[in-house]
């Protein structure tokens, strides 16, 4: 059996990436140009920005992977590229590149979902088992997913408000710390106490659906009635405090799931998986199960291209093909 190489094409937000896969799980090339310094002065990114950043890069970045993965296009079986969720115009010039390529190559084109790109970022380190679990925490995204096969995803939990990452956002926002939040919340809360009573929203009892537009606001209120208290509040102790009720409420839940579900293994994906507190709670609270925990490297939780290539070869092998009326779709459900 010939081997597989797919290349992938990301830029549903503000990386453009570019990456080459062999086999769905290992990576030849995988280069991302990032956009954080041009969007950090505006605390959040900008779409139009975002957009102009990538038709500026893609065909640098592809040139560079191309370059790196020492191949050539007749050594590339297929072209995988994000359609969907993502903000509409970063998404159009990668779903438009790749349209061009698969038109000017004459290599068939493959959409890839970007939720499913980030739960296959894990087999790019350990092959999967099914059924497994996997639990997705992003900017955009909280969700719980459960896996029978290759390709078949269930959503049977997800935000019904604000995602964990947008929390982590919004509160960095409060505490003037520089975007993205999550990583510099991260990084005080490791020097913090959980001194602040914050609220889990559990939601019912049988939902593994999660909620964190309530903890955001009672942040914001702690921080607002302090001030006008002329009270002074450690911000390593709101961090750490709001932190802790974010993790609980993730790992004992993924923990539910993974039992009531009777899974072979739970996975994390998505930017928050970077998390120290949360990867270090997850690994504590399954080490205490049999079910066994895969989390990617920290470069491999951010978006990438190498993860829609790895996602983009099960689709290919399964026969899923894209049209040249592909386009992109912000909004697309896995």
């Amino acid at each position: 059996m010939s081997d597989t190489y797919i290349l992938g094409i990301e830029t549903s937000c503000d990386e453009t990436a570019v990456a080459i896969i062999k086999n769905g799980r290992e990576i030849i090339s995988n280069v991302v140009a990032s956009q954080i310094d041009s969007h950090k002065r505006f605390g959040g990114v900008v779409p139009e920005i975002a957009s102009r950043h990538h038709v500026e890069q893609i065909t640098l970045v592809l040139e560079e992977a191309f370059n790196e993965s020492g191949l050539n296009w007749n050594d590339i079986d297929a072209i995988a590229v994000t359609e969907g969720p993502g903000l509409v115009g970063a998404l159009l010039i990668g779903v438009n590149a790749a349209k061009a390529l698969a038109y000017a190559k004459n290599k068939p084109l493959v959409g890839v979902h970007h939720i499913a790109g980030h739960i296959y970022a894990n087999r790019l380190e350990e092959e999967f088992q099914f059924p497994l679990l996997a639990l997705i925490v992003s900017g955009g995204h909280t969700e719980l997913v459960l896996m029978r096969e290759h390709g078949h995803y269930e959503v049977i939990g997800e935000t019904r408000d604000d995602a964990a990452g947008e929390a982590y956002d919004k509160v960095a926002r409060m505490l003037h710390l520089p975007y993205p939040g999550g990583p510099h919340i991260d990084r005080l809360a490791a020097r913090g106490e959980v001194s602040i009573d914050f609220p889990r929203a559990w939601l019912e009892e049988d939902s593994f659906d999660f909620s964190f537009s309530g903890l955001k606001s009672a942040v914001i209120n702690k921080i607002h009635n302090a001030k006008q208290k002329g009270e002074s509040l450690k911000e390593e102790d709101i961090a750490a405090s709001f932190q802790a009720s974010v993790i609980d409420v993730l790992a004992t839940k993924t923990v539910k799931a993974a039992k009531q579900y009777q899974v072979k293994q739970v996975i994390v994906a998505g930017g928050v998986a970077a998390n120290k507190g949360l990867r270090e709670e997850l690994e504590a609270k399954f080490t205490e199960t049999d079910i066994p925990l895969l989390i990617p490297p920290l470069k491999l939780c951010t978006d990438n291209a190498a993860m829609i290539a790895a996602a983009g070869t099960i689709n290919y092998q399964q026969g899923k093909r894209s049209g040249l009326e592909l386009n992109a779709n912000p909004s697309l459900q896995l």
